[in-house]
């Protein structure tokens, strides 16, 4: 789905049941923050232990300390190792359990037998003390496997792997807790050549094994990029062409299998302070999630809800940075079914062998009905505006008669695409106390009104009692 500039936009027609679930994958090595210290009572329910400031202070402090421990090992490229406790898979488990979500466990692959087998005994200790307390787990192996040989000086191809996931399911089946477990995998980096071949031997073997295909993809390496970066197009369609070579593979070996995006982050390498968790990686962002669901990709996760680094949702104060805004207003205004967006008017030819990138990016979906008032049969706009002057979108056949509802997200402050804060149509977003969203209020447009879309700004239009066909029904 593409828009140009000073466009009519016409009526949009259902491309697919594609439902995007957006999840957070929280991989925190301090797993003791006092915030995430939850007890599960079955009599009692979930509660939050409560805490003085110090207390929160001290872990934010230490918080700190790891993310430099972290970073330290990283560039010296030496790994310390890194004992889970049953007591620290108590507490995560009871964090996302209390949470509402959904725990996806990944394994050790990296324990090996003298043949490079997988050396499965410590993850059948781990299988077996998890089917004892009843939890509710899926389960995966290893993470980034084309690092390996980098990061450990040990590789692991991809036929190996798939051995080693059949391994893992045959365990799975052991297990009457686990006997109908999902698993994922096998969490690829990004797809270039021996990535590929990587992915094409784990799927010959293990293609059949797995319920979901899942792979990672970071727009920029943290150590070379600028804001202006986050402006180009082309950066902004190197996930559409991952997207493709992920799927060519796939659908070869195990055609109709699903491919989830497992990690997604505006760079790598934990991300850069007052740039990925910036209002300006907000572009990235919405992109990835408009780009995915047109694609046919139902699951992304994002890496992540509060850990080190700067590519989190939420800050070390624990208040919401631009990213979480975004997924809020995605998540409510947002349904699961993609729309096609037809654009009409003046459009450039592009020179031999060059293609147009689209500044100005138009999603559609059917609008959410679940968390607001909308009724079915509503529409909801998303776009993206990467220019530096305003654009004009008119609304052509039945949209055009119809009431809108604007939600313009703009950076707030001084200091422009770098800012931590976001103002909703001119009003700053902040939580009204630690438990308390603010009410996201639209702006209504009258019906036939112009939509006049800000220099360098994201937005939601819903566009109301359209009656659509294809969102009428589920």
């Amino acid at each position: 789905m593409r828009g140009l500039m000073n466009t009519g936009l016409e009526w949009m027609r259902c491309v697919g049941p594609k439902r995007l679930r957006v999840l957070v994958l929280v991989l925190v090595l301090t797993l003791d923050i006092v915030r995430s210290d939850i007890a599960l009572d079955k009599q009692k329910g979930c509660k939050i232990a409560q805490h003085p400031d110090i207390m929160l202070e001290l872990q934010r402090e230490k918080a700190a300390q790891m993310h430099l421990v972290l970073l330290k090992e990283q560039f010296s490229n030496t790994y310390s190792n890194l004992t889970l406790t049953a007591r620290s898979l108590d507490k995560l488990y009871n964090f996302a359990d209390c949470s509402g979500l959904h725990l996806i466990f990944a394994l050790n692959a990296l324990r090996r037998n003298p043949n490079n087998s997988w050396n499965s005994s410590n993850a059948l200790s781990l299988l077996k003390y998890s089917a004892g307390k009843k939890y509710n787990i899926s389960w995966e192996l290893g993470n980034e496997p084309n690092n390996y040989r980098t990061l450990m000086g040990r590789s692991v191809n991809g036929s190996q792997l798939g051995k080693d996931y059949v391994q893992l399911r045959s365990l799975l089946q052991l297990i009457r807790t686990y006997s109908r477990a999902s698993l994922y995998g096998p969490n690829i980096g990004r797809p270039r050549k021996n990535v590929i071949a990587l992915l094409e031997g784990f799927m010959k073997v293990a293609g059949s094994t797995v319920d979901a295909v899942t792979w990672q993809h970071y727009y920029i390496d943290s150590r070379v990029a600028k804001v202006t970066d986050f402006l180009k197009t082309r950066l902004l369609d190197t996930l559409s062409d991952q997207i493709r070579k992920i799927q060519k593979v796939v659908n070869v070996y195990a055609p109709g299998k699903r491919i989830w995006l497992e990690g997604v982050g505006a760079s790598s390498a934990g991300g850069m302070t007052n740039l990925s968790d910036s209002f300006a990686a907000g572009f990235l962002w919405l992109n990835t999630l408009g780009m995915l669901a047109h694609q046919g990709i139902d699951v992304v996760m994002r890496h992540s809800f509060f850990d080190h680094g700067h590519n989190h949702l939420v800050d070390q104060n624990f208040n919401p940075l631009p990213d979480y805004w975004v997924s809020l207003l995605y998540k409510r205004l947002v349904g699961p079914k993609v729309l096609a967006v037809h654009v009409a008017g003046l459009q450039r030819k592009p020179r031999p062998g060059r293609v147009i990138r689209d500044k100005l990016r138009i999603y559609a979906h059917c609008a959410s009905s679940r968390t607001h008032s909308y009724v079915r049969g509503s529409i909801t706009l998303f776009i993206i505006n990467l220019h530096r002057s305003r654009k004009k979108i008119k609304l052509a056949g039945t949209l055009r008669d119809k009431t809108v509802h604007q939600y313009l997200l703009q950076p707030y402050g001084q200091d422009g695409l770098h800012s931590r804060s976001v103002q909703l149509n001119g009003q700053l977003l902040a939580m009204v106390d630690d438990g308390t969203l603010p009410e996201l209020r639209p702006r209504p447009l009258r019906a036939g009104r112009t939509l006049v879309i800000p220099p360098l700004t994201m937005s939601f239009y819903v566009v109301k009692n359209v009656n659509a066909l294809a969102c009428r029904y589920r």
